[in-house]
């Protein structure tokens, strides 16, 4: 099954409201922003890294960076690296690479999620379904309260 019907079905069993959208081929959480006629800060991305615990997911604004020495303090660690597309590849093989959406913590996919408090500021989110072209929106209230992600500080503007 698709990552997107899976989300759908989700959202759907949920009674959640939410938007699928199509659009044109992009690869950057910007490139998607503007593809959606949306600021980037309403972009959420998918960061996924790995430390000794495992893998986790970091969702931040589509305008931000991962700082990862921030996330290395947050959970007193020194062993903290991005995922590698192999890894990637494994882990959301229904996914396009980079494509994955942030529904963790036993939602979609097995795996914390993290998300920088940034993002829960906007009121609506939206976020890659799977692949480069879907892209679903929903209440970042909805959101979090499904995900319950732990709420971190850790993104930087970008450079």
């Amino acid at each position: 099954m698709k990552t997107l019907d899976q989300l759908v079905a989700l959202l759907e069993m949920r009674d959640l409201a939410y938007r699928h959208d199509q659009h044109p081929l992009t690869y950057t959480a910007r490139e998607t922003a503007r593809a959606e006629h949306v600021p980037p800060r309403c972009f959420a991305k998918v960061v996924v890294v790995h430390s000794e615990d495992g893998f986790a997911m970091a969702v931040l604004p589509g305008d931000r960076i991962v700082d990862l020495d921030e996330l290395r303090a947050a959970f007193g660690t020194h062993h903290l690296r991005l995922a590698t597309e192999h890894e990637l590849e494994k882990l959301f093989p229904n996914c396009e690479l980079g494509a994955m959406p942030p529904f963790g913590n036993g939602t979609l996919f097995e795996m914390p999620v993290w998300v920088d408090g940034l993002l829960l500021a906007e009121e609506q989110i939206c976020f890659n379904a799977g692949t480069h072209r879907d892209v679903v929106w929903m209440s970042t209230e909805d959101w979090e309260q499904l995900v319950k992600p732990s709420v971190l500080a850790f993104a930087h503007a970008a450079g």
